[in-house]
Parts: structure tokens; sequence; C-alpha cells
């Protein structure tokens, strides 16, 4: 009975969550690239490498106002509100102390508790910064809902907004670097997973790397996933194909690498009844990362005990 229960609740939450998100895909339809935009782009993507696709240069315009880092980001939208980065810096009082990059989840809500999750890291002795994701919070352009523009219907489009994030964790890494923090963590939620996962390929230094349901195979995603249906639909249109989306896989699938610091450093969150992120694909990226382990928890993709449980394994390696 407790199963059903669970499963139901997780189901309802899920379906709720991924309706919004296709009404939203919807409503962005104007938005959508043609297929010779797609086509263009694929081509351009195939010969390129993962550190050429993320190349980040120094950050321009940095402005640290109290707590808030500010900077230019380095792969303008045409959107004035996302191209100006933002951060916030939660200090324990040693710029040299570790620093987790604490990664929210596309549309968050709220950063009350990921406010909290700063003070918990506080009080272990690290850093934490909480930079807003392309489009989110500070970041949304005027007309448009909080994370509305992260994912739409226009895969080119998304592909650019993940290449936007991953460069700008880069430069926020160094700025952190050239204050003095010599080693990193990260904590990500769903599509701040998918960041982090990116991120580790190009970057090194974590002593742990905890991704929280993230989105794992970007195929899946794309065409399984029921928060992506409007997405397949208007893909079909066009005559795309799996096959045919698939070959910029390379450059933003977490399968399609490993990350630099080794999997043993790496915890990945799965929930028993997520249908966003399903648990057997952390298991296929669990094969793919010597070492890294997996978290179970019993919630779909929404819930919050991804979250605690997440910190009690992140504990010892502090």
């Amino acid at each position: 009975m407790r199963t059903l229960i669970e499963r139901s609740a997780a189901f309802a939450m899920d379906s709720a969550m991924c309706g919004v998100m296709n009404l939203l895909q919807w409503r962005g339809r104007d938005l959508m690239c043609t297929r010779e935009q797609f086509d263009e782009y694929i081509v351009a993507g195939e010969s390129q490498t993962r550190e050429e696709f993320y190349a980040h240069p120094q950050p321009g315009g940095l402005v640290r106002d109290g707590i808030w880092l500010e900077w230019r980001t380095p792969a303008p939208s045409g959107f004035l509100e996302n191209d100006r980065v933002r951060a916030w810096h939660f200090s324990c009082g040693d710029d040299k102390a570790p620093t987790v990059l604490i990664l929210h989840a596309l549309m968050s809500a709220s950063d009350t508790g990921y406010r909290k999750v700063a003070k918990w890291f506080n009080e272990r002795g690290w850093n934490a910064v909480f930079p807003h994701l392309p489009y989110h919070y500070s970041r949304t352009p005027r007309g448009f809902f909080n994370g509305e523009l992260g994912i739409t219907a226009n895969v080119v489009h998304n592909s650019e907004t993940l290449r936007q994030g991953v460069m700008e964790l880069r430069q926020l890494m160094a700025i952190l670097r050239a204050s003095g923090s010599r080693e990193f963590g990260v904590l990500g939620t769903s599509f701040g997973g998918w960041n982090g996962a990116l991120l580790s390929f190009l970057e090194r230094d974590f002593r742990f790397l905890s991704l929280i349901q993230p989105i794992v195979n970007v195929e899946h995603a794309i065409w399984k996933n029921p928060s992506a249906a409007t997405m397949r639909r208007m893909l079909r249109e066009r005559g795309i194909t799996p096959s045919e989306s698939g070959r910029h896989s390379h450059l933003t699938s977490p399968l399609h690498g490993v990350p630099l610091c080794g999997g043993e450093r790496t915890i990945l969150t799965a929930g028993v009844y997520d249908t966003v992120a399903p648990a057997s694909e952390l298991a296929r990226l669990k094969e793919k990362w010597p070492g890294s382990r997996i978290v179970t928890v019993r919630q779909g993709h929404f819930g919050y005990a991804a979250l605690r449980e997440t910190l009690t394994a992140i504990e010892p390696l502090l």
C-alpha cells in the first residue's frame, strides 16, 4: 500500500509539472528554429571538441557588490537581462576555504532552500556560491516566467543555453581561484545537475561531484521525456529525427564523458519513481563513470527527500 501511495503521488506531481513545461514550450512556439537553422547548427558542432564548445575567456566587467558577483556573459543571448551573470557568494569567513557550487533546478521556484543549503556548508567550513543559471531568477527576461527560456521547444536554443551556463560556471571558478579558493564541490539538481556533469568534463579540482536526478541521456530527454511532448511534436513537424539530434550529443550529453576528478568522487541521486530522469538512466551513467555511487530515494522527479539524502551522503567527503 505504501508503494502504491508513493508511486501515485510521484506520478501526479511529475505529471503536473511536466504539463506546465509542455504548456510553456507551446507558448514559446514562435521561438522554434527552422529546419535550416537546425542543420547548420548540427553540422557546425560535429567538428567541435568539448573544450572548443565551452571555451571561456576572462570574465569581463566583474563587479563585487556585497554578497553578489556580477559580470558579462561570454555567450550573449540577445536578452539583456540574461546577459549579465549573477551569483550569490556565501562566505564561511575564509576566502581560501573550498567552495561548493550550488546549481538549481529548471524553473526553480524559490531560493529559500538553497540559502539553507549554503548555510549548511558554511557551518562545515565551506564557502558556497549560488549562480543564477541562464534565464532564471534575476536573469529572467521581461515578459517571460522564471526559467521559461531555459529549456524550450527550440533544441538549438537549448544547446546554446547549456553552453552559456557551463562557460559561465568555468568563469566563476576562475574568479574564485583568483580569490584564493583552490578546491571545489558541485551540488546540482536536475537541470543544474546536467550543467554540473558537463562542467566536470572540463574542470578537475572537485573534492566531490553530487548530481541530484540530473538529465543524463539527452536523446531520452528529447524523445521520451514526458516534459518534452511539445518539443517532440514540433521537431517532427520539421522532419527532425532522433538520429539527427543525436549528432550533437558528444557536446551536451553526460553519457559522452567522464569527470576529470574521477568517478569515485561522484554521488548520483536517483528517484525510484522519477519519469523525467529515470533511475535506469542514472544506472547507465554509473556504469560509464567507474567508482561513482547511487543514492536512491523514494520520490518522483519533484520532491525534497533527494536533497536531504544527498547532503547526508556528501558530509563524509567534506
